[in-house]
């Protein structure tokens, strides 16, 4: 990027600017962007990702919230198949671009403070995405990934896993961002299932319950769905209630809300 401007950073934006190129190299290396594909590239910041990616793609979307970097953006994009939009990925409308460019992977270096956030909302539109790699903190990245029975099993592992291969491909050190970070980042794929790993009735009562009974992970399945159906149904479940959230596995937690939806809409009579 010699020869244009440097930014300072905006700690409300959650900017930690990626400086090293050879590791620029090997993310878009792991991403592997085929020239027929449309790649959409979350806060690409000073750009250290974005003309590599561009030139290896059909069609490149920058999704960038900080105003300040759109002429250094366009100019590492010029004379390639790339666009920049002002905006926040969180509101954005992936099924809207999907239909004009084609099923889209996703890429970001995302700000540690709403990766959560941004995950959620990539599952939530699920069906316009072929993938999403992302560069995360490695401790939320672990939980992606995490098994039933590990103390970093929760909200974020069961959604990703129902709907996506979730694979860890490798660190990146502190040293290569600036400002430097506190933590390691960890470059993770999530890789979209046609179908959910499990059939699930409704969604958002397994989302819901799945949210509270995490939010309760200490309380034993009984006490914690309290929060949540305050009267539970007077029907044999496929989980015994004394065991806890994170004890479960994605099939048993789909089961327990097939079972418990399936009860609350036929309106049975409680415990």
């Amino acid at each position: 990027m010699a020869g244009l401007p440097s930014f300072r950073p905006r700690k409300a934006l959650g900017q930690n600017f990626l400086r090293d190129v050879n590791i620029a190299r090997k993310i878009v290396g792991a991403i592997d962007p085929a020239p027929n594909q449309t790649v959409l590239e979350i806060g690409p910041g000073e750009g250290a990702l974005t003309p590599l990616l561009a030139r290896r793609v059909k069609h490149l979307i920058a999704v960038e919230l900080d105003e300040r970097v759109l002429f250094q953006l366009r100019a590492l994009i010029n004379g390639t198949p790339a666009e920049v939009i002002i905006g926040d990925f969180l509101t954005l409308d992936l099924a809207a671009i999907a239909h004009a460019h084609g099923p889209l992977r996703i890429v970001g270096n995302i700000p540690y403070n709403i990766t959560s956030q941004i995950v959620i909302r990539i599952l939530e539109q699920k069906q316009y995405v072929l993938d999403a790699t992302l560069l995360m903190q490695r401790e939320v990245a672990r939980r992606l990934a995490a098994p039933h029975g590990n103390k970093e099993y929760g909200i974020l592992s069961v959604f990703c896993q129902l709907y996506a291969d979730v694979t860890l491909l490798f660190d990146v050190s502190p040293n290569v961002f600036y400002p430097r970070p506190e933590v390691t980042s960890s470059l993770v794929r999530l890789r979209m299932l046609p179908q959910p790993r499990h059939a699930v009735d409704d969604e958002d009562f397994f989302r819901s319950m799945v949210r509270a009974v995490f939010g309760k992970r200490r309380k034993t399945l009984r006490a914690s769905l309290r929060y949540f159906l305050p009267e539970l149904p007077a029907v044999s479940l496929p989980v015994d209630l004394q065991r806890r959230p994170e004890d479960l596995s994605i099939r048993e937690l789909v089961l327990l809300a097939n079972a418990l939806s399936a009860a609350s809409s036929r309106g049975t009579p409680t415990a």
